[in-house]
């Protein structure tokens, strides 16, 4: 056994156990109950009529058709439909469809009429039906001056609406300069009767997103319901049309790769979070508070949030810690290595900042990985080097005991022992360092400070396949390789290392597996040929690395203490 064997045998476990596991379980520990509502009211599933409209209409025409709000921060732009004080219209400017300078803000919520439409809703709810309650439709109007009004962090939105009933809605809106929204509605009750209400909040989705489909990344309805992580996939609510379950705190949205839009209560509010489907293609996420009693001249206040922007985890974190979001940074699909995943991404992220560059952070990473792993790679080199001159005589035991596998199996350990050799103490590095490349990998695919990060030269994003492609001389002739064969410069200089790697160690004397062992670079160069570039990167710097620490190792005498032990046993 050597070196590339232990490797390949490790890498095969590990994959088997990371791969097998997250498809036959969820990706983290997910609680998903469908129960009947437990909130005192017998209104709480009520949600508006939705329809997917016949014809659909270019999205600035739909931004004319009603009067807005514009949104302005240093994050976000977009506007605020006043009608129905509908949240309809974010672009994410510090991100861009493609890397390309001309390409367009991330357009993350749209409105109604235009396609994959997308948008936020903040209502109002009675048991009493005659009673008018803020909709989509309702006619909110603008408290003070109506002249140039923007929604920024500097600068909330007060509105208003008195229904028939002489029931008094006041609303403010903030936003602060990432992505979260504050709506704080003071309800004022002039009515001589006592009045019932609920708020009936929703995020609404028209049509079914495109997707990964790579079953380690969720996509979908998402949050944390008392305490436990929920994921709801879109065929789930197709099948189910409604998941509900009662909360305290918590909160509820959709998910996509990199970005999140959430409903989140009040921490100390009792809700009921449902994941919808309506008529086919119409998603929503719902909550629905408490039944309040507001008594004549009475005023009822309620505080709720919406958070609508890219999943950054210091952000995410920022709010757990600042507005008592219960486990925000779950958002963040990091697996059930998560204990392991977000430190990681964490250390890269500080090197980076310190660096300046996520590639140059993924070298020095590989470095202190190295320098952590040394007293056991080296004890598993000079292991290895032992094994690797006990070939002649393993070579002679075959030759002698090859028709008697049990004889040869106990000459064998009776060499290694004799010898001071250990044939499976190359398994043990590669075990330890196969969570953290399965780690980087959840990290490079999942967390959007990987999204278009570049390093040097052809590589402008470190989260997306190396571009170049062997089978086009990389660029030098006129014709895209297709993406099944398209291998790249960082992928084939990885399978290069791992030549160089293997041949500074023992050799297999089986033919039959040194056959296997000279496929390994070509397999491996093939399949990471798809992977995200900083991941190629990670494992060819760290093949440079041991191929210099195996020659230092080698270079240098077998410490006396070794030759001693030796001598002993002879």
């Amino acid at each position: 056994m050597n070196d590339q064997k232990n490797l390949l045998l490790a890498i095969t476990f590990s994959m088997t156990i990371f791969f097998g596991f997250n498809y036959f379980f969820p990706s983290r520990p997910v609680e998903q109950i469908v129960q009947p509502s437990t909130i005192n009211t017998t209104t709480t599933t009520a949600t508006p009529s939705i329809t997917q409209p016949a014809v659909l209409l270019p999205r600035d025409a739909v931004l004319k058709e009603d009067v807005r709000i514009p949104i302005q921060t240093p994050s976000i732009k977009g506007s605020l439909r006043l009608k129905g004080a509908l949240i309809d219209d974010v672009e994410l400017i510090k991100y861009k469809d493609t890397p390309e300078e001309k390409s367009p803000y991330v357009t993350l919520l749209t409105p109604h009429k235009t396609a994959h439409s997308y948008t936020a809703a903040f209502n109002w709810l009675s048991s009493n039906s005659t009673i008018e309650c803020p909709n989509e439709n309702t006619p909110w109007q603008i408290e003070g001056n109506t002249e140039a009004t923007t929604l920024s962090p500097d600068k909330a939105l007060k509105l208003f609406y008195v229904n028939k009933q002489g029931i008094r809605f006041e609303r403010t809106i903030t936003v602060d300069k990432n992505y979260l929204f504050t709506i704080t509605d003071h309800v004022t009750n002039a009515n001589p009767s006592v009045v019932y209400l609920q708020t009936l909040n929703h995020i609404t989705r028209v049509g079914t997103p495109a997707t990964n489909g790579f079953f380690v990344l969720h996509e979908g309805g998402v949050g944390v319901l008392n305490r436990s992580l929920s994921e709801v996939s879109y065929d789930d609510m197709k099948k189910k049309h409604q998941i509900q379950q009662q909360t305290t705190g918590g909160w509820i949205g959709f998910t996509d790769k990199y970005w999140l839009v959430a409903l989140i209560p009040s921490p100390k509010d009792a809700v009921n979070a449902s994941y919808l489907n309506h008529s086919g293609d119409i998603y929503q996420t719902q909550t629905t508070g408490q039944l309040q009693t507001i008594e004549p001249g009475k005023t009822l206040t309620v505080t709720q949030h919406l958070y609508a922007g890219a999943k950054v985890l210091s952000i995410l974190d920022g709010y757990e810690k600042s507005h008592g979001f219960d486990r925000f940074d779950l958002a963040v699909d990091f697996g059930w290595f998560y204990f392991l995943t977000k430190p990681l991404f964490y250390a890269l992220d500080f090197f980076h900042n310190l660096l300046g560059n996520m590639g140059l952070a993924i070298l020095l990473l590989t470095i202190l990985f190295k320098i952590a792993l040394f007293p056991l790679a080296n004890k598993s080199h000079r292991s290895m080097s032992r094994m690797k001159a006990l070939q002649p005589k393993m070579e002679k035991l075959k030759q002698t005991y090859g028709n008697d596998k049990m004889r040869m199996n106990q000459e064998l350990m009776g060499l290694y022992k004799k010898e001071n050799a250990n044939p499976m103490s190359g398994c043990l590095p590669m075990l330890i360092q196969a969570p953290l490349f399965f780690c980087l990998y959840k990290v490079f695919f999942v967390t959007i400070e990987m999204r278009q990060a570049p390093f040097f030269g052809w590589i402008q994003d470190l989260a997306s396949p190396d571009p170049t492609s062997f089978f086009n001389l990389f660029g030098l002739l006129p014709w895209d390789a297709p993406s099944f064969i398209a291998i790249g410069a960082w992928p084939l200089l990885m399978g290069v290392t791992m030549v160089v790697q293997q041949r500074l160690g023992p050799q297999p004397a089986d033919p039959q597996q040194a056959k296997l062992m000279m496929l390994m670079p070509i397999l491996f160069t093939y399949m990471f040929a798809s992977f995200p570039a900083g991941l190629v990167i990670y494992w060819a710097w760290s093949n440079i690395l041991t191929i210099l620490q195996q020659l230092y190792i080698n270079s240098r005498p077998e410490p006396i203490i070794e030759k001693k032990k030796a001598s002993k046993r002879r």
